[in-house]
């Protein structure tokens, strides 16, 4: 028979049970909470990596890559317009050009004249793309071989109904690409055309340039128009200047955005649907 003694035993043992059981249970809440805690820690500093990286790098700017639903605050336009370049030489007028026909064609182009190719004046060349008219001027004393081609190019219909394929939005490169009929960026007109630059050459804000591979002269029918920074060795044709006008189409296009974020596919789609001279 249990005495009062044997149960007062047993009752401080069943005490002493269910504060070691309190005590574990407290134990555990708190581990839980210190490794939620860590891991909440470990994605934010995950999202800021991530932004940073997203957002271009730059130690020029402060502009972090934002929400999805909000590409605008992405892209940082500079205003102010980039001196036109100038060859402190002036070229031979005429002069000729080495067009080297090779490889296919993204679509159907005959080569154009490679002698007495004049390297005085301007040409004016309008593009009427889906996201607006883009006026576009072309400087033969900058790069006549490059104009006389381009001019060839557009009498043909070569730019006719071809897509903007590629955006940059992040400070140091920001252009939109044009000029591939296959959209892929690969794409030329089956020559290429000599590179004709030099060593003060730089780019900027509404500055005309053709695209091209590492290689040297195999600039074909891709073109950039430079609508803020481009941080480029003079080793690209600038051939000519994109006027307010244009440049307020490009930077609608660009305040959309790209994907991928920073460099594609305009979010926006621009298509040339025609280009005209004059």
């Amino acid at each position: 028979m249990a005495t009062n003694q044997m149960r007062r035993e047993a009752a401080k043992r069943k005490l002493e049970r269910q504060q070691e059981r309190r005590e574990m249970q407290t134990k555990r809440r708190q581990r839980v909470a210190v490794i939620t805690s860590a891991a909440v820690v470990v994605v934010v500093v995950v999202g800021i990596v991530l932004l940073t990286t997203l957002g271009g790098g730059s130690e020029t700017t402060d502009v972090a890559a934002p929400p999805d639903d909000d590409p605008v605050a992405a892209v940082d336009i500079p205003t102010e317009l980039a001196p036109v370049p100038a060859r402190s030489t002036p070229l031979p007028n005429p002069t000729s050009c080495d067009y080297v026909a090779g490889g296919e064609a993204a679509k159907p182009a005959e080569l154009p004249p490679a002698t007495d190719v004049s390297s005085e004046g301007t040409q004016a060349v309008t593009l009427n793309t889906s996201a607006g008219v883009v006026p576009l001027a072309l400087d033969r004393a900058l790069a006549p071989c490059t104009v006389n081609s381009f001019v060839s190019l557009v009498q043909q219909g070569y730019y006719d109904g071809t897509p903007c394929h590629r955006l940059t939005t992040s400070p140091g490169l920001q252009v939109l690409q044009c000029g591939d009929p296959t959209g892929s960026g690969t794409g030329g007109p089956g020559y290429t055309i000599p590179d004709e630059v030099f060593a003060e050459l730089a780019y900027g804000r509404g500055i005309l340039a053709m695209a091209k591979t590492p290689e040297p002269d195999s600039g074909g029918s891709q073109f950039f128009m430079v609508y803020g920074t481009a941080d480029l060795p003079p080793e690209y044709t600038a051939f000519g200047t994109i006027s307010p006008e244009g440049l307020s189409v490009v930077d609608e296009v660009a305040r959309a955005g790209s994907t991928p974020q920073g460099d594609g596919a305009p979010n926006q789609p621009v298509t040339i649907e025609t280009a005209t001279v004059g």
